[in-house]
């Protein structure tokens, strides 16, 4: 592994935000059709048109190489795409990486906890909308509850340091199930955020209006039942977190909509097709699989065209104003 110069500690935007944090989307695939996430007939992207995991592996060691201290590998569901341990595996080897996480539904943890585990991966976050089994066959379109309460455990046995769910909450769909959730986080000392919903993509089953919660509202909810106090605690992500009184798990709030977090963005994705993503809440993208595939092995080229595309990322976002997103793009297709 290359070491890093002091030319290159860091890849700062023209806001003066510096860039340590790096989503990586492996497979817009998923074995769930969550319905916020998703319309349940999706086309998925051809093969040929996918990263391959060497040209991931590229793509972190650069960004490593430039100063980024914190790969999260996403998807759709990345412990889907065939070979996903020997990504682990090697970007559990960049020595300048402070920390290795994924996200999942969970549905595959039970098989691959202990070699995520060993692969240096200390930190997860897991889908979870709900702990009722019905509800949750019928957000996921055909999951099954308990496939992923398994797989929590096997994470817990493998020695996952931090285990964190992450809730989209629906206001007629399962705002019953927020203070179950927060419970079953503190039995079983896990951390919890919730999520305003994104508006990417054009759902079919809601309308994102109707449905709308804001991170106040569960506040003031969970409020009622438990003694929150504000948190300065941070993971390099955009929850806002607040402390539970007699717990050591964190209660989380991601909201894009009612309490903006641009100002301090130090984020970028990059989706399975090898596009730069600067922003969730934008369009412009730099193809940096297209530099790769035209230049092989051109390390310096590729970190060039990353530190040049910096000066495009966008102050923030501009997520819709009605019922009508702004952005066509699927979340599976983003990254999450």
């Amino acid at each position: 592994m290359k070491a890093r110069t002091e030319r290159e500690t860091t890849l700062t935007d023209a806001f003066g935000r510096d860039i340590t944090y790096l989503r990586l989307s492996v497979t817009d695939r998923c074995d769930y059709r969550c319905v916020y996430c998703m319309a349940e007939d999706m086309v998925f992207l051809p093969r040929a048109q996918v990263l391959s995991l060497e040209e991931s592996i590229e793509v972190c060691e650069a960004f490593a190489e430039l100063g980024v201290n914190k790969i999260r590998i996403t998807g759709g569901e990345p412990l889907v795409r065939r070979g996903i341990t020997t990504l682990f595996e090697q970007l559990g080897q960049i020595d300048s990486l402070d920390e290795l996480t994924l996200t999942t539904n969970g549905s595959q943890l039970s098989k691959f906890a202990s070699q995520l585990a060993h692969s240096g991966v200390k930190r997860i976050n897991i889908s979870l909308d709900t702990l009722d089994a019905e509800q949750f066959t019928e957000l996921t379109r055909f999951g099954k509850l308990n496939d992923v309460l398994t797989g929590i455990q096997a994470a817990k046995a493998a020695g996952i340091e931090r285990i964190k769910l992450n809730a989209v909450i629906l206001k007629h769909r399962n705002l019953d199930q927020v203070l179950p959730l927060v419970n079953y986080a503190l039995e079983q000392q896990l951390d919890i955020s919730f999520i305003e919903e994104m508006p990417l993509g054009q759902v079919t089953e809601h309308g994102r209006k109707t449905e709308f919660c804001s991170s106040a509202e569960l506040r003031k909810l969970i409020g009622e039942h438990h003694s929150l106090t504000p948190s300065a605690h941070q993971t390099g992500g955009p929850s806002r977190y607040w402390s539970l009184a007699g717990s050591n798990s964190k209660l989380g709030f991601i909201s894009p909509h009612s309490e903006n977090f641009c100002s301090s963005c130090n984020r970028v994705r990059v989706t399975a097709e090898g596009k730069l993503l600067l922003c969730l809440g934008n369009e412009n993208a730099v193809d940096l699989k297209a530099v790769i595939r035209r230049y092989p092995g051109e390390r310096e080229r590729l970190k060039q065209v990353i530190v040049d595309a910096m000066s495009a990322k966008p102050e923030k976002h501009h997520f819709y104003e009605d019922d009508a997103p702004q952005i066509i793009r699927f979340m599976n297709a983003t990254g999450g």
